[in-house]
């Protein structure tokens, strides 16, 4: 009974009309369901809240709320910047490329592409400075297996030492030919 796919993940955002702005603008997404409550329909409680949903082709969502009467951060301040990020699959590193051109056009810093060995990516921030990723998957079934292999070796030496481990896994063999 495994879990079929994902239907949304969900962020807050500093402004609502610039978010649905930018995502439709930059990344092609389909803005199509907005939700506007006063309170939390789970627990009842006052948080007036507009819910926002922009959809993938696959018809999963990228969901925002925008939240001005509660405190809180955007993101985690105690979490370093690099950590916290959503990455979304593109089809190629032609379509990555024209990603990065558009963003660059709109006075918007990307970084990469950056080669992680089993895929490419550029590296951006969105107006509520959420970290986004965009990700061209490059993975050989040869990588996926060594990589399926080594994952519990991998997994509990991390565990015990907290610190990379000493495994090979030749996650640049693809580059290489």
């Amino acid at each position: 009974m495994p879990v079929a796919g994902l239907h949304h993940a969900a962020y807050r955002c500093k402004d609502a009309k610039e978010t649905v702005e930018f995502y439709r603008k930059y990344l092609d997404l389909d803005f199509n369901i907005a939700v506007a409550e006063n309170e939390v329909p789970s627990t009842g409680e006052w948080s007036p809240h507009i819910h926002i949903f922009l959809q993938m082709p696959d018809g999963s969502f990228i969901a925002f709320f925008e939240l001005p009467e509660d405190k809180g951060n955007i993101l985690d301040p105690e979490t370093p910047a690099w950590v916290q990020h959503l990455a979304l699959k593109v089809e190629n590193m032609d379509v990555l490329n024209a990603y990065r051109d558009r963003l660059e056009a709109g006075g918007i810093d990307v970084l990469g592409p950056t080669d992680h060995g089993l895929c490419q990516s550029i590296y951006f921030r969105d107006p509520s400075g959420h970290r986004l990723e965009l990700v061209v998957d490059t993975l050989t079934q040869e990588l996926a297996d060594r990589l399926r292999e080594k994952a519990p070796e991998m997994l509990q030496i991390w565990s015990e030492t907290k610190r990379a481990p000493d495994v090979d896994l030749d996650l640049h063999a693809n580059a290489r030919g």
